[in-house]
This record gives structure tokens, C-alpha cells and sequence, in this order.
């Protein structure tokens, strides 16, 4: 169910391994243990316990080679997927216990997604996360390699993490800074804090787009705003499920959401760990809620329109979505 080409804007690249990458990553490493290890149960007991499952692949992520294998393995999912344009998110900060810099971690990762989407005829941009945990200066450091690598594949900054376990206060200068230099901006909240956390990033970070945000629904004032404002919910019904935010995909609120005239579009956010696809997300949403071709629509252009990307490249996914060759301003209502 569902229409062949899609639009994927929340998705970690280091909670997206397949098996086939962690086994050339790590050699000798059977089904069993990726399954358990890498993927774990279908469903967590929160979302600091998700949180602790991709350690795993992102000790493979140290050095160039598990950068370019990893890369380059989402690409081939997404392939397979019918996904034409697609922003891939990570956090350089973790990747350097390797002896990589900062600086390199990117270039790598944005060198092979260059090259990966040649390949496949994905277009793809990159967003560099800061986290919850991170000081002020890892943070801030975070905001200036987006601002360094503007102008090739790294388009945005965000900040992921605990969103419940700890405060905005150091991450609010690196979004300034941001702001400042004109840098578009994401950020997760909604997740596994309520209405409030959503208020409180909107107001101190000043995003164009909320990962996840799907804890808006209990606040009607909020759903309102949000819908007055544009601001797009890039919602991720599996993992919500998988972090316990809603105990079934039934109760999940993105149905509501959708109906009340809030933008927002569909991702898998962590790909290994929910153990399915885009195209398997939308069977959910069309065996549970009714969702039919004009919803899938609906969200793909309103997810092509909030997509940190050139015009040039809104355009082309536009007419591989069918959508008439121009990323389209309507929302979901």
C-alpha cells in the first residue's frame, strides 16, 4: 500500500545497519546475535533504553571504512524502498574514538552519500545532531560544522537525545548561533516529554520542524499553533510504539494529528531497530487508520515542502512523486 516513490526526513544513520553491514563490519557475527544485539525486542521499556541499542553500531562507526559501509548501506535500503529524496541525520561528536576529527567524520559521510546517491538517484542531504548530554561547547561545535559544510550535502542542524533526562539551557547557543547564520533547524521533542517540551523548543530553538512531536496532540492550543504556523511534525509511528510512547500503533496519535491540519510527514527514524520500512510503515498506517494514496500523497508533499533542500532538488523529487514538477505549498489538511 502506498505509492512507489517517497520522501523519508527523520531517519539516524546510526540506528539503520543491516545485517549484511554489520557482518562485514564485524566478521563472524551470526543472524542471531544482530538480531538480539543490533535490533533487540519490539519494544522497549523507554526511550533512554532505545537509546542504548545503537552503541553497538556506532562502535562500528569509528573510523572511515564503518562510516562509508554504513553510508552506503542505508543508501542501498532506501533504494530497494522507492525512496527518492531523503535527509540523513548523525551526530559527528560520537564518531571519533577512532582518532578521526570532527571535520573528517563529516567529509566521509558526505563524500560517500555524494557518491551513493549518483549511484542510486537518491537525492539526499545530511543534518548534524548535537545531544541532549552534550556540554555547551560540544554542542556549539556542533552548530559551526553545519556552518562549515553549507553549501554541499549537510543542510541542518539538530538536537536529539533525552529529551526528558535533560534541559535545552546548553544547547539554546549553538541554535542562536544557527539562527544567526541562517542555518535551517530541526529538533526532537514530543517524544517522551509531553506538550510542554514542545512549547519550550519551539520558543528557545526556533525550529522550521519538529522530529517526532507527536505528544503535541494533548494540548489542542499547541495542535492549533502548530497548524497556524506550518511547523511539520516529522512523525515516526513504529518507534513511538517501540519507546513505549503509545503501548499499541492503534492508540498512536498521528491519525488525529493528520486530521487536524498539522503538517507532517512519515519516517522510520530507526530503521534496524523497528525492523521495517518506509513502504512497510505505510501498510501499517493503511491497515490501521484507512490511510489510502491521498494521505501518502498528502504527506510525502508536505514533507518535500519542509525538506532542507534547493529548490532544484525539491523540484526533481516533485516529479518523481508525481506531484506536477514543483514541491507543492499545500499542507495535510
Amino acid at each position: 500500500m502506498g505509492p512507489a516513490a517517497k520522501v523519508e526526513l527523520h531517519l539516524h544513520l546510526d540506528c539503520a545497519a543491516s545485517y549484511g553491514a554489520v557482518a562485514a563490519l564485524a566478521p563472524g557475527t551470526t543472524f542471531e546475535e544482530y538480531r538480539r544485539e543490533f535490533v533487540g525486542p519490539p519494544k522497549a521499556t523507554s526511550l533512554v533504553d532505545l537509546l542504548r541499542r545503537p552503541r553497538r553500531i556506532v562502535a562500528l562507526m569509528q573510523d572511515r571504512r564503518g562510516l562509508r559501509v554504513i553510508t552506503e548501506d542505508l543508501f542501498d535500503q532506501l533504494a530497494r524502498d522507492g525512496v527518492v529524496y531523503a535527509e540523513l541525520r548523525f551526530a559527528p561528536l560520537q564518531h571519533l574514538d577512532g582518532g578521526l576529527r570532527p571535520e573528517e567524520v563529516v567529509e566521509e559521510v558526505e563524500r560517500t552519500a555524494a557518491a551513493a546517491a549518483a549511484a542510486t538517484g537518491i537525492d539526499a542531504r545530511l543534518i548534524l545532531c548535537t545531544v541532549r548530554h552534550f556540554s555547551p561547547e560540544q554542542s556549539m561545535r556542533t552548530a559551526e560544522l553545519v556552518e562549515r559544510f553549507r553549501g554541499g550535502l549537510v543542510a541542518a542542524l539538530d538536537i536529539a537525545g533525552d529529551e526528558a533526562g535533560y534541559p535545552l539551557d546548553p544547547h539554546v547557543p549553538a541554535f542562536r548561533y544557527a539562527a544567526e547564520h541562517g542555518l535551517p533547524r530541526t529538533a526532537h521533542a514530543g517524544e517522551s516529554a509531553g506538550p510542554a517540551s514542545v512549547w519550550e523548543t519551539l520558543e528557545r530553538l526556533e525550529p522550521a520542524r519538529i522530529g517526532h512531536g507527536a505528544r503535541s496532540v494533548e494540548d489542542p492550543k499547541l495542535v492549533a499553533h502548530l497548524r497556524e504556523r506550518g511547523t511539520h511534525l516529522e512523525i515516526c509511528p513504529s518507534s513511538n510504539v517501540l519507546t513505549d510512547m503509545v503501548d499499541r500503533y492503534a492508540d498512536h496519535p498521528v491519525d488525529r494529528l493528520y486530521r487536524s491540519g498539522v503538517r507532517l510527514g512519515i519516517s522510520t527514524d530507526v530503521r534496524a531497530m523497528i525492523d521495517t520500512t518506509l513502504s512497510g510503515e505505510y501498510e501499517r498506517l493503511h491497515a490501521t487508520f484507512g490511510w489510502d494514496e491521498e494521505h501518502f500523497r498528502r504527506c510525502n508533499a508536505a514533507a518535500l515542502d519542509a525538506a532542507f533542500a534547493p529548490e532544484a532538488v525539491r523540484r526533481r523529487a516533485a516529479t518523481r512523486l508525481g506531484l506536477g514538477g514543483s514541491p507543492p505549498g499545500a499542507g495535510t489538511g
